[in-house]
């Protein structure tokens, strides 16, 4: 029987739950009274290994490991990503921990605020921060989007190492193709309807990117205003936002194994944080944006006012794929078939802002 790990990043501490054919059981909060933004499940060695961004009122920022699903925790006692003195800089937060791929088995990506890219080559317990990313001619140009200035979303590419994309609010997205040694803006197609040039080579509020599970060319992108495809490794990106009832929202996830396969949850407005139409529903795609239905089998029918947050929706990699997302109001949702129907795992946490998921067995 399949068993499921997921872990809920919330304002006020970390909770994990577990679910196996359809009972499920949480504990928690780890870190309590810290804000959980980023979350990393590394399922690459023989033991899984959890990594948590922290964020304490009193301590500050740091990054946590468990090797043990959550029974214990590691800080280090040096802190594991920190800004080289000579930058001036000190860490907000960290917004994001990306695991990479098999062929890199030890190495981990930490997304930051401000906005920098850190690599780890010990699975998490200590980074570097990726100096020619904060180096960037344009960094002086860059301006925090609503929540800050950050680097909060990092993908990787199996067939080649040396392959790292990532998103920065508000920059837009940023690719390299020799390991870090060199970045380039990569926006053309993707617009900034807030900027006098629409269409800039960098400076858009990019939300969130997923990649396709079976083109690692194709990805998906919400941005603050509009939904994009780019079949060239972000390279190009088209407009796939016409037949959504709304193109702003935060979140966008790709299924872990069927192609052209995506999900967003599309919000009313910049202006109006709510889910469109005030209604909870997840919008899939199966042809690559060329249409999208709307999923709300079991969710709430009413008015409804939960925002989800650009990592708080997520799969857990199983086929059919568990989906996931948790949403400001405290509520966490979960669907164990693609998205067809859906149930509630849990309810009256403190605001989610970040989901993940794996599968254990």
């Amino acid at each position: 029987m399949t068993e499921v790990l997921l872990t809920v990043g919330t304002r006020k501490g970390l909770f994990i739950g577990r679910g196996s054919g359809g009972s499920w059981e949480f504990d928690g909060p780890h870190f309590a009274a810290q804000a959980v933004y980023s979350i990393g499940i590394d399922t690459r060695g023989e033991t899984p290994r959890l990594l948590v961004g922290g964020d304490s009122a009193h301590w500050g920022p740091s990054v946590f490991h468990s090797d043990d699903l959550g029974t214990t925790w590691v800080e280090p006692d040096r802190p594991a990503v920190k800004f080289p003195k000579e930058t001036g800089a000190s860490l907000e937060r960290v917004w994001q921990l990306h695991p990479a791929s098999a062929a890199e088995p030890e190495v981990v990506y930490a997304g930051t605020e401000p906005a920098a890219l850190f690599r780890s080559e010990d699975r998490g317990e200590s980074f570097s921060l990726v100096r020619p990313l904060w180096e960037h001619p344009t960094r002086s140009q860059w301006v925090p989007g609503g929540g800050g200035e950050a680097v909060h979303t990092v993908v990787t590419d199996a067939r080649d190492t040396r392959a790292v994309t990532v998103a920065v609010s508000t920059a837009g997205v940023f690719r390299s193709r020799d390991g870090g040694t060199s970045w380039a803006p990569s926006n053309d197609g993707v617009s900034a309807v807030f900027l006098p040039d629409p269409h800039p080579e960098f400076g858009q509020c990019v939300h969130k990117i997923a990649q396709d599970a079976a083109d690692p060319d194709r990805l998906y992108l919400q941005n603050h205003w509009g939904v994009y495809r780019s079949d060239d490794a972000g390279a190009t990106w088209t407009d796939i936002g016409a037949g959504l009832p709304s193109d702003f929202g935060f979140a966008m996830v790709a299924h872990p194994h069927r192609a052209d396969t995506a999900y967003v949850f599309p919000i009313t407005a910049d202006s109006d944080r709510v889910p469109a139409d005030r209604r909870c529903r997840v919008f899939r795609t199966r042809d690559a944006g060329a249409t999208w239905e709307a999923l709300s089998t079991g969710l709430p029918q009413g008015d409804h006012f939960g925002t989800v947050l650009r990592d708080a929706m997520c799969t857990d990699g199983a086929d059919p794929a568990g989906i996931y997302f948790g949403n400001r109001n405290g509520e966490v949702y979960a669907s164990a078939d693609d998205g067809d129907t859906w149930r509630q795992l849990a309810a009256h946490l403190p605001d989610v802002l970040c989901v993940r998921a794996a599968v254990l067995r």
